[in-house]
């Protein structure tokens, strides 16, 4: 079982987890490596089927 694996598992029906997991990171290291941890998030969105554009989000 791979590391991304592991990971889907343990978030699969958490998804908004990722989001909440890296601000707390981006807040702990004073938003020191912000592009490393947006990149992850972005990639557990796009795994999970849930990212959304966050420079135009859909309109209700």
């Amino acid at each position: 079982m791979s590391f991304m694996d592991k990971i889907k598992g343990m978030l699969k029906g958490h998804e908004d987890m990722a989001d909440k997991g890296g601000d707390y990171i981006d807040q702990r290291t004073g938003n020191k490596y912000r592009s490393q941890v947006d990149t992850g998030q972005d990639k557990l969105r796009d795994e999970f089927g849930t990212r959304q554009d966050r420079d135009n989000p859909p309109q209700p």
